[in-house]
C-alpha cells in the first residue's frame, strides 16, 4: 500500500554519482541548493547565485594591503614578466581591480565587457555597478604560472586623509564577494608602515569567515636590521591579533618578494625558507581547489539554511492585516532574540548565522509579508546532500588528486631555484659536499676514528649497544638517532663499521646544526667502499 514511501525513501539515502568533482557540485547546487536560495532571498541578503565559471575555473590568488605595499610587484615578481596595466610606484599606483589571467595573447578585457563573459566567473559583479566595472579590468597574457592560478591585483587600501575620499562603491563589500570566490588571500604589509588604517581594518573584517584562506606576508624585510625586524614582526602580530579574532595565530611570511638586491643581506637565509614555504603553499592550490570549492559550498549551504530559518520566522510573526510597519520594527529590533530561539529549536551553531547588524540594516528594505513560510522539503533536500551526497563527492576528491598528484604551479619564479646551486638548501646540510670528487665525511674522519676504536670494535665494527652510547652524547631524541642509524647502516647488519661511523655522526652535526635529515641517503653521502653495493 506503501510501496511509494520505501521507494523515494531508498532514493534519497543513495547519493548520485558523479563522473568529476566539478560536475557534482554543478548539479547538487542547481537541484538541492539553489532552489532554497531563491525561495528565501538568499542572493538579496549574502551573496549572488553561483554559475557553472564559479565551479570550473582555476585557483584564484587574491593580493589585499595599503598602497605601496608591493602587491603589483609581487605579481610581477611571481611570473617574471610585466603584465597589461601594470604600474608601480610608492603613491597609490593602482587603482582598479586587475584580474591578471591566462590568454593566448597580451591585452586587456575592460570591466563592463568581462562580466557579460560567461567563461569568465565575474559575471554576478555587474551588481556593483559602473563606478566598480569602471576600475575593473582583466590583464591576459600566456605565462605558464597563469596556466595554473589567477591572480586578482586590488586597488592600493587608503590611509589617513585619502581615506575619506569616496571610492563610488562599496570597497569592503567587492573584497568579500571575491574572498567567497578566491582559493587564497594575501594580506601584504610594508615593514616600515604597520599602521592598520580604519579602511583596512573594515576590510579585514570583510574577510570574517574566510581565515582559512588567509595568509600574511610582511614584505620589503631587507630593508630592515635584524633587531628591528623582530620589532616589526611583533608589532603586526599584536595588530593583526586585535583585528583577526581567531584563537590560532596568523601565519606571516616574512621576505622581499621583488627581483632587486638584498639591501640588508643578513637575514638572506630566513628570506629563502619563508620564500620556499609561501610558494609551496601556492603551488598547492591545484591540487587542493576540488575540496576548497566542497568545501565552500558547505559553507554556502549551512548558512542558506540558518538563512531559510531567519526569514520564515520573521514571516510567521508578521501580522497579515493591520500593524505590518510596527510589527516589522519590533522584529528587526529583537532580531537578536529570534537568532537565539533558532539556534535552540536546531540545534545551530551561533557561529553559523550572519552578522546580526548587518542583516538588521538589510531587513529595512524589505517587505517581510513577502517573505516565505518555512518548507520542510527544501530544506531536507539539503540536508541529504549534506548527509549523502557530500561523502560521495569526497572520495571523487581524493581520486583526482592521486590522479593528479603533479598538478602544481610551474613557471615563472617557482621554477627559479628549483634546480641547480641556487635551489633552497643546495649544499647545505645533508647536501653539503655534493659536488665535490672527496667524500666530504672524510674531512672529520679522524677524529670520528678515535672515538671508534674506544668503542671496542670487533672484525672492524661496533655493536648497536656500542654505538648507541656514544650517540645518545647527542641529546638528540631517540626518533632522530633511529632515523641516522637506518641511514648510516648501509648493508643493514646491525652494526656500524669505521666509515658508517663516521657517517653517523655527520649525519648528527647536520641535525645539531638545524639543518633536516634526508629521507634516503643522497649519493654523495654514501661512503666510497659501498658505492658499488647493490641495493
Amino acid at each position: 500500500m506503501f510501496s511509494w514511501l520505501g521507494t523515494d525513501d531508498r532514493r534519497k539515502k543513495e547519493p548520485e554519482v558523479f563522473q568529476t568533482v566539478s560536475d557534482g557540485l554543478k548539479k547538487l547546487y542547481k537541484t538541492k541548493l539553489l532552489p532554497l536560495e531563491e525561495s528565501y532571498k538568499f542572493h538579496e541578503f549574502h551573496s549572488p547565485a553561483l554559475e557553472d565559471a564559479d565551479f570550473d575555473n582555476k585557483p584564484m590568488v587574491l593580493l589585499v594591503g595599503q598602497y605601496s605595499t608591493g602587491k603589483t610587484s609581487f605579481i610581477r615578481y611571481l611570473l617574471e614578466q610585466d603584465f597589461p596595466g601594470m604600474r608601480i610606484g610608492p603613491e597609490p599606483t593602482t587603482d582598479s581591480f586587475i584580474a591578471v589571467m591566462h590568454g593566448d595573447t597580451e591585452g586587456v578585457v575592460p570591466g563592463n565587457a568581462l562580466v557579460v563573459d560567461p567563461k569568465k566567473p565575474f559575471r554576478k559583479l555587474n551588481a556593483f555597478g559602473n563606478a566598480f566595472l569602471n576600475r575593473f579590468v582583466c590583464a591576459q597574457l600566456p605565462n605558464p604560472v597563469l596556466e595554473s592560478i589567477s591572480v586578482i591585483d586590488t586597488p592600493g587600501i587608503l590611509s589617513g586623509e585619502k581615506q575619506r575620499i569616496s571610492r563610488g562603491y562599496d570597497f569592503a563589500a567587492v573584497l568579500e564577494w571575491f574572498a567567497e570566490r578566491v582559493d587564497r588571500i594575501i594580506l601584504l604589509f610594508d615593514a616600515h608602515k604597520l599602521d592598520i588604517s580604519d579602511e583596512f581594518s573594515e576590510v579585514i573584517k570583510a574577510l570574517k569567515n574566510h581565515e582559512d584562506k588567509i595568509r600574511v606576508v610582511l614584505n620589503k624585510a631587507d630593508q630592515i636590521e635584524t633587531q628591528q625586524l623582530m620589532r616589526v614582526y611583533g608589532a603586526l602580530m599584536w595588530s593583526l591579533g586585535k583585528i583577526v579574532n581567531t584563537p590560532e595565530v596568523v601565519r606571516v611570511y616574512i621576505g622581499s618578494f621583488w627581483s632587486h638586491p638584498l639591501l640588508i643581506p643578513d637575514n638572506r637565509k630566513l628570506f629563502e625558507a619563508e620564500e620556499q614555504d609561501l610558494f609551496k603553499d601556492i603551488q598547492s592550490l591545484p591540487r587542493n581547489a576540488a575540496l576548497r570549492k566542497l568545501n565552500d559550498l558547505i559553507k554556502r549551504a549551512r548558512l542558506a539554511k540558518v538563512h531559510a530559518y531567519i526569514i520564515s520566522s520573521l514571516k510567521k510573526e508578521m501580522p497579515s492585516v493591520f500593524g505590518k510597519e510596527n510589527k516589522k520594527k519590533e522584529l528587526i529590533g529583537t532580531l537578536g532574540d529570534i537568532y537565539k530561539r533558532i539556534e535552540r529549536e536546531h540545534q545551530i551553531s551561533p557561529g553559523d548565522f550572519p552578522n546580526l547588524k548587518k542583516m538588521q540594516d538589510q531587513l529595512q528594505a524589505q517587505d517581510l509579508t513577502k517573505f516565505q513560510p518555512l518548507k520542510p522539503k527544501l530544506l531536507e533536500a539539503v540536508d541529504d546532500m549534506l548527509a549523502n551526497d557530500i561523502a560521495g563527492l569526497m572520495v571523487l576528491v581524493r581520486q583526482e588528486e592521486t590522479q593528479r598528484p603533479n598538478a602544481v604551479v610551474k613557471g615563472g619564479a617557482f621554477d627559479g631555484t628549483l634546480d641547480g646551486p641556487f635551489g633552497h638548501g643546495y649544499g647545505e646540510g645533508a647536501g653539503e659536499g655534493i659536488d665535490e670528487a672527496e667524500w666530504v665525511v672524510a674531512r672529520d674522519k679522524p677524529a670520528y676514528d678515535e672515538i671508534f676504536y674506544t668503542l671496542s670494535p670487533v672484525n672492524g665494527k661496533v655493536t648497536g649497544a656500542n654505538a648507541k652510547k656514544e650517540m645518545v652524547k647527542s641529546k638528540l631524541p631517540n626518533t632522530v638517532l633511529g632515523k641516522i642509524w637506518k641511514l648510516a647502516d648501509i648493508d643493514k647488519d646491525g652494526m656500524l663499521d669505521d666509515e658508517e661511523f663516521a657517517l653517523a655522526n655527520h649525519l648528527i652535526k647536520v641535525k645539531l646544526e638545524g639543518h633536516e635529515l634526508p629521507s634516503e641517503l643522497p649519493a654523495h653521502l654514501v661512503p666510497p667502499s659501498k658505492r658499488k653495493i647493490p641495493e
